[in-house]
């Protein structure tokens, strides 16, 4: 058992070492209303909120590989809807795979784009 354990954890633990986390980064998000079409990129510091409508996206996290900037991003969001006490979403989300882990409200998608750490 130990012989298969140690390399799923190797295997597991090798991109996640390889992806730069940088509290003073920031974000680009992508947030589409379904209704009239419009599109808006939201510039984000970590840990900063904007509101857009009834949603408030607030970006906890983003990181991107350290071996190329310019490649995938993974963010950290959640997403309130001023209408609801819970979160309408709250998780990753991936630029590369933006269905993997996607927001569902119907009015709303948002998605994320890159992240930098200027």
């Amino acid at each position: 058992m130990m012989r298969f354990v140690l390399p799923v954890l190797a295997v597991l633990a090798g991109p996640a070492l390889a992806v730069q986390t940088d509290q003073s980064g920031q974000g680009v998000l992508r947030l589409l209303d379904k209704i009239t079409g419009r599109i808006t990129d939201l510039e984000l510091q970590i840990g900063q909120s904007q509101t857009i409508g009834v949603l408030t996206v607030t970006l906890a996290e983003c990181r991107f590989p350290s071996a190329n900037p310019s490649g995938d991003a993974f963010a950290l969001v959640a997403v309130h809807d001023s209408r609801q006490e819970a979160p309408v979403f709250q998780g990753w989300l991936i630029a590369s795979a933006p269905a993997l882990n996607a927001m569902d409200h119907p009015r709303y998608d948002v998605w994320a784009m890159r992240c930098s750490n200027s």
